[in-house]
């Protein structure tokens, strides 16, 4: 029951991460490495505020994310939507990502140092049993606030125009902007969503455990793994890949050793890649890049 809640609170977690890179990929058809920055720049953020500042934690956590918000605009402004003016190839903006993490990555090392922060000052509990298992209030606050968003995040995509306007950039830009539709518009608000969504995942992920400048690395690549097995553009998908790379996370951990976790996450992906490169969704895209 314990390696249950574990896996739960998990897969929750890059259920989250996912669905933020899913929304920026939908967009930009590529995998934007410097989101794993985002998601430790929030947590910095919200541990200056609270330990430096001595700001209330919700206002923290909320100043936190709309840094990090503002950083990934920054990002589409200043370099991609040059990039795309361009026409640059795929390989380009792959290559650039790589080097807006590694700058603003030693950025935060060079502010902040390499040793383990901690956000969550309270005293260690047990946390609350449930059926014989222990399961903590962080891990609570992550399974409903992931649970609300991605039902949100979705009823918005469905039902609003904007969300509406994203899909369709997500299907054809070109055709968008003939339609009226602002394809660079669209793509910044892409990038300001999937931006505060991982920096909630971050902030989420170092209260639970601990931070360093380069955990948001780990965490972007299990979000991609579950964005890839779940099936590149499926919303829904997503929670399968999610709760699949979580759950061979966890009974790698128990039956073999914690070493062993990040291993059997990209055996599994591989696996999919041969035998199933569609993913869950078996959907098959037009144009895919990486």
């Amino acid at each position: 029951m314990q390696l249950i809640f574990n896996i739960i609170a998990i897969s929750f977690l890059i259920l989250l991460i996912s669905l933020s890179i899913n929304i920026k990929y939908s967009c930009v058809k590529f995998f934007d490495l410097s989101h794993a920055v985002i998601i430790t720049t929030a947590t910095y953020l919200a541990y200056l505020f609270i330990s430096k500042l001595s700001v209330f934690y919700l206002v923290s956590f909320a100043l936190a994310i709309i840094g990090a918000m503002l950083i990934g605009m920054l990002c589409e402004l200043l370099l991609y939507r040059p990039m795309r003016q361009r026409n640059l190839p795929p390989l380009a903006y792959l290559i650039a990502s790589i080097g807006l993490y590694i700058v603003l990555q030693n950025i935060i090392s060079l502010y902040f140092g390499d040793d383990t922060k901690v956000i969550n000052t309270a005293e260690i509990t047990v946390g609350h049993q449930i059926f014989g298992a222990y399961i903590t209030t962080v891990q609570i606050i992550t399974i409903c606030v992931s649970v609300i968003l991605f039902i949100g995040v979705n009823l918005f995509l469905h039902f609003t125009a904007t969300g509406k306007s994203i899909r369709a950039v997500s299907s054809n830009p070109e055709l968008c902007n003939i339609y009226g539709i602002s394809s660079n518009k669209i793509i910044l608000i892409a990038f300001a969503l999937g931006s505060a969504l991982a920096a909630i995942a971050g902030i989420l992920s170092a209260m639970d455990t601990n931070m360093t400048p380069t955990f948001g690395f780990n965490l972007l690549l299990y979000g991609v793994v579950a964005m890839i097995i779940g099936g590149v553009g499926s919303i829904r998908g997503l929670l399968a890949g999610s709760f699949l790379v979580a759950t061979a996370q966890h009974m790698a951990a128990f039956y073999l050793d914690t070493k062993w976790m990040d291993a059997v996450t990209y055996i599994i992906l591989i696996l999919f890649l041969i035998w199933k490169p569609l993913g869950f969704s078996g959907k098959r895209l037009k144009k895919v890049e990486v």
